[in-house]
This record gives structure tokens, sequence and C-alpha cells, in this order.
């Protein structure tokens, strides 16, 4: 039992975190770099390029089972990206922050109050948001209310993505977390963008929310499907 305990404070040091980080950062970033990455953009005006140049900030929606897609392609600190307030959230921050995102901590369901306020500050001052809208425990494939809500409350218009690694190995997770092989092709379709009524109550949001669950799925299946043609 003392063991046991000593095992579990000596993980919580903060130096094994900041190792993590940095190692964890630049795992990332050698293995994905090595992907050939293809996106199409329903609206031109929507890559975070040229939205960055234009001012215009969105947010940006992809499942969490492909996180290390955009954790390489969109790594940029004018990002910033929800994840959960848990222990081993706080990892993931470490390594995300490493490959250049903002990060808030919180979820729809612990810090998510919080977690929305600071958010919709941040959006405030013209940065764009990221949103995993399965995470952090489900079910896959599925978009939660709290992205909606936000979306109306901010005005900020929604970009769906639906990205794809060509045969990747899957973990046995929730969300079958996809893992790409390195030097394979990825794809990705940014579709067009969504604005969600500022009024919008509980029934519109739901609506809102099962447009993009679809749209997203549909993206996604035709990423999966472009992938392997390439």
């Amino acid at each position: 039992m003392i063991k046991r305990q000593r095992r579990r404070i000596k993980l919580d040091h903060p130096l094994w975190y900041r190792t993590v980080g940095l190692v964890g950062s630049r795992l990332v970033r050698s293995w994905v770099s090595t992907l050939d990455f293809h996106f199409r953009y329903r609206d031109p005006l929507v890559n975070p390029e040229v939205a960055r140049r234009l001012g215009q900030p969105y947010i940006y929606a992809f499942f969490h089972e492909v996180m290390l897609f955009p954790a390489y392609y969109w790594a940029w600190p004018s990002m910033t990206i929800l994840i959960s307030d848990h222990r081993d959230g706080e990892l993931i921050t470490r390594v995300v922050r490493g490959l250049g995102f903002n990060v808030v901590r919180g979820s729809t369901t612990r810090g998510g109050v919080r977690a929305l306020l600071e958010l919709k500050e941040l959006s405030n001052r013209g940065g764009n948001l990221c949103f995993t809208p399965d995470g952090p425990r489900g079910p896959r494939r599925s978009v939660q209310t709290g992205m909606i809500y936000l979306a109306s409350r901010t005005g900020l218009p929604i970009v769906g993505a639906g990205l794809a690694f060509q045969n990747p190995w899957r973990a046995r997770s929730w969300d079958r977390f996809a893992v790409p092989r390195p030097f394979t092709p990825a794809a990705g379709i940014g579709l067009e963008p969504l604005r969600v009524p500022p009024d919008a109550d509980r029934d519109t949001l739901e609506d809102y929310r099962r447009h993009v669950e679809r749209s997203m799925n549909e993206a996604t299946e035709e990423a999966e499907a472009w992938v392997e043609r390439l």
C-alpha cells in the first residue's frame, strides 16, 4: 500500500509533467510531420491561414480520435483548444501546449461553465477555438451541446471537419483513437461555416447539434474514402 502511494506521488511531480510535455510534443511533431497531407475546404475563406489574415475567427471542430491531425496541421498560438479537466488531461495539456496551442481546461461534465466563459472571453479577443465535440468520454463521433451553445452565445461560426489517416493503428479505447502510420497519406474535408442564432433556445440548439453531427460524420466518411484512394 505504501509503495503504491509513493509511485502515485512521483507521477504527480511537476517535473514528470514537464518531461512528458516536452518529449510528447516533439514525438508527435516528428511522427506526424512524415505524413502526406491533403486538405480541401468547401469554403476557402475558412482555411485558418486565410481566416487569420482576414481577422475572422471560427470554432473548428474535429472528432477526438483524429486529434493528432490538427495537433500538427493547425498548431498555432491563435488556436485555443478545450482539454478535459482531469488528471490525464494535464498530460495532454502539456503536450498540446508544447505543439503550440493555447489551452483552456474543462469539459461539458466538469468545469464546463468556467471553461465556456473563458472560451467566450478569448473569442471576444479574436481567437479561434478548437473542439473535439465527442470528447472526453464519448459517445464516439457524437456532438455535444456545449459547442453549439458557445457558437450561439459568441456568434462564431462553426467549421466542422472530417479528418482521416490511411489505414491507421487503432487503440482499444472508446473513440478507437487513430495513430497514423509514418509516411502515409492523411486527408481532411473542411465544411462550410455554420452560424447558430444568438437567441437559440433548447430545441433550436438541439436541431443545430444534430445538423453538425450529421455533417461531420458525412465529412469524416468522405475523408476516409478519399484517403484510401491516395
